[in-house]
């Protein structure tokens, strides 16, 4: 009989800890399937999970004190305050920083996958559209860039455009699963169609790969997960060969770094439509849903946070540098409501909330 676990059970073995204390961090990942935002810290010498309902999120971007999260229908954007922080009320003095929504983009359902700050503006790729799109005040979205065989816009989520990295804050390279200008057809490609392509020369750098996700940039050097074959890659930005860095126990998609360190999220393989018949699940180990710090020169597996319940996939995963107990408020929340954050000081508004309406034996309010 299958051992039945308590929601969000996890594990971890002895260095994930020690990684979370000494490079003074903690790690927020998204987990579209469960609804959740979660926080992983380090309080009282014990892994600690903060997880916060949000509607699908998917991908994240942050820059300093700004957080954007994808959400069913909505991008919105975060910001961090330590003044705000101390004296929340529902929990006075347990967070060092918090992160309370500033602004709501209601851009529909564009089934948006990574994000990121860059030069010129909150960028999104735009899976369901198979563009690059600017997050924007005056429309859904604003095209910046699709692949030269797509050859218009249209809700039809054509080549799975999913993921983006920026090269000195523009945006560079991207990945697809398949070059297809039909509705899903890249379903046909997912186990070697899959391409890494600079957005700058229409050009593909890398091809043959297996459901690619997470492009990034880190101090110079190009990787990508490898996802159907739970790799990650690096990437000779001239040529495109490829080498192995590291192979993990699971569906690879987030990609963030830290110090020596990358950080990789880790997913099971639910939805046999659109993952079934990879070559992870031929793997003799079994498959996991978590998160690993990988050396990024040795790739030597430097500790792991594995979910036993409840959690069965990550999209996203990023670093909160020099935050050891950071808090964050979504927008079903209330308390953001109260939430006053000035330049240099921070404020609760203190104030009467009228009576939610009864219902009479009808059931009207």
């Amino acid at each position: 009989m299958a051992k039945e676990f308590q929601p969000f059970s996890a594990t971890h073995d002895k260095l994930f800890p020690q990684r979370l204390t000494e490079l003074r961090c903690s790690l927020v990942l998204s987990t579209y399937k469960a609804g959740k935002l979660i926080i992983l810290s380090m309080i009282d010498g014990q892994v600690t999970q903060l997880p916060r309902t949000f509607e699908k999120p998917m991908g994240m971007a942050l820059s300093g004190d700004r957080m954007a999260v994808a959400t069913r229908e909505e991008v919105i954007v975060l910001a961090n305050s330590t003044a705000l922080a101390p004296n929340y009320p529902k929990a006075p003095g347990r967070y060092d920083s918090l992160w309370t929504p500033r602004a709501v983009y209601f851009n529909g359902e564009t089934d948006t996958h990574d994000m990121a700050f860059s030069d010129d503006g909150l960028l999104s790729v735009n899976t369901r559209f198979s563009c690059l799109a600017l997050v924007d005040d005056n429309f859904s979205f604003r095209p910046v860039w699709k692949p030269p065989f797509v050859t218009d816009l249209q809700s039809e989520d054509r080549c799975h455009l999913n993921g983006m990295a920026l090269k000195e804050g523009k945006a560079r390279y991207v990945t697809l699963l398949g070059k297809s200008d039909t509705p899903k057809g890249w379903r046909t490609q997912k186990h070697g169609g899959g391409l890494l392509m600079d957005i700058t020369t229409d050009e593909v750098v890398t091809g043959g790969l297996s459901m690619p996700h997470s492009p990034r940039v880190i101090d110079g050097v190009l990787y990508v997960c490898n996802s159907g074959q739970g790799e990650i890659l690096v990437i000779d930005e001239e040529s495109g060969a490829a080498s192995t860095l590291a192979k993990l126990p699971g569906f690879l998609r987030g990609m963030s770094s830290i110090g020596d360190y990358l950080v990789v999220g880790m997913s099971l393989l639910r939805d046999t439509r659109s993952f079934g018949g990879l070559p992870i699940e031929e793997s003799d180990e079994a498959l996991m849903c978590g998160v690993s710090f990988v050396h990024k020169k040795t790739g030597d597996i430097a500790g792991t946070f594995r979910y036993l319940s409840t959690v069965e996939e990550l999209y996203d995963v990023h670093v909160l540098p020099g935050q050891q107990r950071p808090g964050i408020l979504g927008t079903g929340d209330n308390a953001h409501r109260d939430a006053l954050a000035l330049p240099d000081q921070g404020y609760w508004a203190q104030r009467d909330r009228p009576e939610e309406p009864q219902q009479n034996q009808a059931g009207w309010t």
